[in-house]
């Protein structure tokens, strides 16, 4: 059993995987607004994506709105990421900006975890992991292919190093081009968390092809999935309340 990654009450790695929600408004004002209509769905983390955010190279501006967002989600656990645009992201970051940019989220008292990309380079993903655990955050690191999925001793050796970083929830999320690219994503999954995981690991197929993958980690493994409120932040993202109606399905079940 691997452990469990407990914040603010929520249990990362034990029962049903924990749903999270990202925000992708371009203002404050979206950010905040967004922030207020989580309420009702009550996800058991959300996600800030500041790379959507206007003012992202602004850290003052950054600041400000972790303050407010933190006081708008009560005791529900933040996630801050910065993704990149060679993984995905809205906009492009120099390597000092982005370790600056974490560093500052992590220390400004307002963040639960952060999201570091794990092949930003080894010294500066252990630097900023350094100085979150200081902090007392933890550090999701991870890893995006939205062209293809590599084979499975690629996909686990990946989340293997990011265990030896010094994750605290190894994340890759990776694209299907077949079937059998999301099988290969599952015994991935499957193989990491019995052989060689010793905390909460957080895998995803993308696209609708992938969809079964954010369905099913309690039975191959995967501790957290991610829901959609309005805007997706990635493709196959479903709505949360037909994901927490499925996930608790599942959990009742098996």
């Amino acid at each position: 059993m691997n452990h469990c990654v407990e914040i603010r009450g929520i249990k990362i790695g034990e029962g049903i995987p924990k749903i999270c929600v990202p925000i992708v408004g371009q203002t404050k004002e979206e950010i905040l607004a967004a922030a207020a209509a989580l309420q009702a769905v009550k996800p058991d983390v959300v996600e800030w994506r500041a790379d959507w955010f206007d003012g992202a190279s602004d850290f003052e501006q950054v600041k400000d709105v972790l303050i407010h967002l933190r006081v708008a989600l009560g005791n529900t656990p933040l996630l801050f990421t910065f993704r990149t645009l060679k993984e995905g992201g809205e906009k492009n970051i120099d390597t000092n900006t982005y370790a600056a940019l974490n560093k500052m989220a992590a220390e400004s008292g307002q963040v639960d975890l952060i999201d570091v990309e794990g092949f930003t380079g080894d010294a500066v993903v252990t630097d900023i992991i350094s100085a979150a655990h200081n902090s007392g955050v933890r550090v999701v690191v991870s890893n995006h292919d939205f062209g293809k999925t590599p084979d499975k001793d690629e996909l686990i050796r990946r989340l293997i190093k990011m265990q030896e970083l010094g994750a605290d929830l190894p994340k890759i999320a990776v694209m299907p081009q077949s079937k059998k690219d999301v099988l290969t994503l599952l015994e991935a999954t499957r193989e990491m968390s019995e052989e060689h995981a010793n905390r909460p690991i957080i895998t995803m197929s993308m696209s609708g092809a992938g969809l079964i993958s954010r369905l099913c980690g309690e039975v191959f493994g995967s501790a957290l999935t991610f829901g959609a409120v309005g805007k997706a932040s990635a493709p196959g993202q479903i709505n949360v309340s037909d994901l927490r109606e499925i996930l608790t399905c599942l959990h009742q079940n098996i």
